[in-house]
């Protein structure tokens, strides 16, 4: 009698506050067009509006001296790699015990920010696409990881953090893994960065060399030719031979393939090459005394391995992370001996958790459990820090939920283009410039939603987390953490847990309640790899069927587009 009676309370309270969420931000938006935030963010700003309302006033005073001081709004460097438990860089402490050392990234986090809880989505795609956007991918459809080819990418229809702040007069450089599509709407000089070098795929193509050939890869699967010949290969044509390592261009510019057909030499050549190439694009503006944003997010490794080892440790994600630790010394340096160090904004952060699902030696787990492609905290849960001389206070350990879509509107706030922001779709990303500029306990969020591709997996509010993915249908099952007291996800509890059921299940129907009034939408379909001025034989017929289509008896981009998960996408097809 009892249960019967509470039920339609529940139901009740949750439709009542989905739909207050949902009225407010509407009334807003027809009042004046704003950002659209996600439902619970509204949640938040109802309790604590007047307070931030105060807290941006004294953020505009801030920046408005020092831009009067600088002369231009901050500059902004965010550097991102793969796969890193949270500890791995940051506390010289846990290195100690991991064999490896990077004095350089500990010296940065200790004189700014160390973020103790900077969320992530669970692997590289997804990432990438939240940060440029601030969107979660399953928003724009780029919730999966690629290799070539993907036939598709970042639709030309998202908005970056690169075109918001072109408009408001920065000079935008982008160098390093991109990997957000393989199709020309995705071309990273096609979303606002004013010039590029990047990847369109993963590290994994490092494997895609004769020499990754011969040691790693299944005989024959890209490289037949070194083999003797296989009498029943009879279509031999679906190999991704046309792949490419680098493309490289300009805004507006065309497109060029970077080195020769792929070969493990030219793979190791291209880290360095963006490292100078984003020290080039810094000295250029400071001395033009033009506001810069640029984006570095190193390839890293090669997953076969380094020609020496510079750590005890050996481990690829350790030998990578003690060659990226020496460039940061040298931006660190480079920037103080050009004077702007006090008006620029540094970030370093990876992209996701460790790859401890069928990854090289090395990716561990180390203060939570799990990693790379999983909801658990070690596998969306990274390192990050901010530096920013003379502004972020040094010495902070901050405990704040921040994620990483957050960097898309913070960033924004900083350079003054807030008004650039296109305000009719929802937008993950909250402005966190009162968490780097006044510290702990400044955030504006204490939610997460984390989704594995387009399932949403769990939600975290404050200290809990609930895990939605795995339940009997009708039951509740032992689903719920309480992550200060079970940072490892190890004992999910039932029972004790009960009265924060209603509160997750209230966040879950805002969340989809608003997603229902702004839908998500599909990636960018196509041929990949083309609109390449340089493009090879291999790499021409990459961009074109493989097969003379007259001659099928259905049209192949018709499935294409029956395809569910390929709904509402931007299709890329010359009639």
């Amino acid at each position: 009698m009892k249960r019967g009676w509470m039920r339609p309370v529940w139901i009740s309270a949750a439709l009542i506050l989905g739909c207050v969420a949902v009225d407010q931000a509407a009334a807003a938006e027809h009042a004046k067009p704003k950002i659209v935030h996600d439902a619970e963010y509204y949640i938040l700003e109802t309790q604590h509006g007047e307070q931030w309302a105060a807290e941006d006033q004294d953020i505009d005073n801030r920046l408005a001296e020092l831009r009067k001081k600088y002369g231009t709004p901050p500059n902004i460097i965010h550097i991102m790699w793969d796969d890193t438990a949270v500890g791995e860089v940051g506390i010289p402490a846990i290195q100690k015990v991991r064999g490896f050392e990077t004095p350089n990234i500990n010296r940065l986090a200790a004189d700014g920010i160390n973020f103790m809880r900077m969320y992530t989505e669970p692997s590289c795609t997804p990432s990438r696409a939240a940060v440029l956007t601030g969107r979660h991918p399953v928003r724009n459809g780029m919730y999966n990881v690629g290799f070539p080819y993907e036939y598709g990418g970042l639709a030309s229809s998202e908005v970056t953090t690169a075109e918001v702040l072109s408009k408001a007069g920065y000079a935008t450089a982008f160098y390093g893994k991109a990997y957000i599509g393989d199709v020309e709407p995705s071309y990273m000089t096609n979303h606002g960065f004013d010039e590029a070098l990047w990847t369109p795929y993963n590290q994994v193509p490092s494997l895609y060399t004769p020499q990754g050939q011969m040691s790693v890869l299944a005989p024959g699967v890209l490289f037949p030719q070194i083999f003797g010949k296989d009498p029943y290969d009879i279509d031999s044509g679906w190999r991704p031979t046309g792949y490419v390592f680098a493309l490289e261009g300009v805004k507006g510019g065309p497109v060029r393939e970077f080195g020769r057909a792929p070969n493990h030499d030219d793979y190791m050549k291209l880290d360095p090459e963006m490292q100078k190439r984003t020290i080039e694009f810094i000295r250029k503006n400071a001395a033009e005394k033009k506001p810069f944003y640029v984006d570095y997010w190193p390839i890293a490794t090669s997953f076969l391995g380094f020609p020496n080892r510079v750590t005890a440790s050996g481990g690829l994600p350790q030998e990578a992370l003690a060659r990226l630790d020496v460039w940061i010394g040298e931006l660190m340096t480079e920037l103080k001996n050009l004077g702007i160090a006090e008006n620029t904004l540094v970030i370093l952060m990876a992209d996701n958790g460790p790859m401890t699902h069928n990854g090289p030696p090395g990716m561990t787990e180390t203060l939570y459990r799990g990693g790379k492609g999983d909801y658990l905290e070690g596998g969306v849960r990274v390192p990050a820090m901010a530096w920013w001389p003379g502004v972020i206070a040094p010495g902070q350990t901050v405990g704040d939920i921040i994620h990483e879509t957050d960097l898309f509107t913070t960033f924004a706030r900083l350079a003054g283009a807030t008004e650039h922001i296109p305000t009719n779709r929802i937008i993950d990303g909250v402005d966190q410039s009162a968490l780097l500029l006044k510290g702990d306990a400044f955030s504006r969020r204490d939610y997460v939603f984390i989704y594995t591709g387009n399932v949403l997996a769990a939600t975290v509010k404050g200290r809990y987390k609930r895990v939605w993915v795995g339940e009997n249908p009708g039951l509740s099952g032992a689903a719920f953490y309480d992550l200060f007291n079970d940072p490892r996800e190890n004992n999910a509890q039932m029972l004790p847990m009960f009265p924060a059921k209603g509160m997750f299940n209230i966040m879950k129907l805002r969340h989809q309640l608003w997603m229902a009034k702004y839908p998500n939408k599909g990636e960018a379909r196509g041929f990949p790899l083309t609109g390449i001025e340089n493009a090879r034989p291999e790499t021409k017929a990459a961009g074109q069927p493989r097969m003379d289509l007259s001659k099928l008896p259905f049209d192949p981009y018709q499935f294409i587009k029956a395809v569910p998960e390929w709904n509402d996408i931007e299709f890329d097809r010359e009639e």
